[in-house]
């Protein structure tokens, strides 16, 4: 189950993954696979390696992480791009509902 935006970690963030054996840096939040048109909590790269290329990246949700190893930056603009993301999840949610 997808994590609540506002629990979402920050850009930046180094985890581990329970399935994974070296650690992950937050990249991107509430991304969109576009193989398999599923949305994910979070898109990272290796760590400390960075991006490498687009093949070399890592969907996954916020239960599949193991241990935060660090959080990122978090400041009001974070905030407020946490609150603009749940605003258009929720008028994407609306669109789709049956009228």
């Amino acid at each position: 189950m997808a994590a609540e935006i506002k629990d979402l970690l920050p850009i930046g963030s180094v985890v581990f993954l329970q399935s994974a054996a070296k650690k992950v840096m937050i990249i991107g939040i509430k991304q969109r696979n576009q193989e398999n048109h599923t949305t994910y909590d979070y898109v990272g790269v290796l760590y400390p390696e960075g991006y490498i290329s687009n093949k070399v990246l890592f969907n996954f949700n916020h239960e599949d992480i193991m241990d935060i190893v660090y959080r990122g930056y978090e400041n009001s603009e974070q905030e407020d791009f946490l609150k603009m993301v749940q605003e258009i999840i929720e008028r994407q949610s609306d669109a789709s509902l049956p009228k």
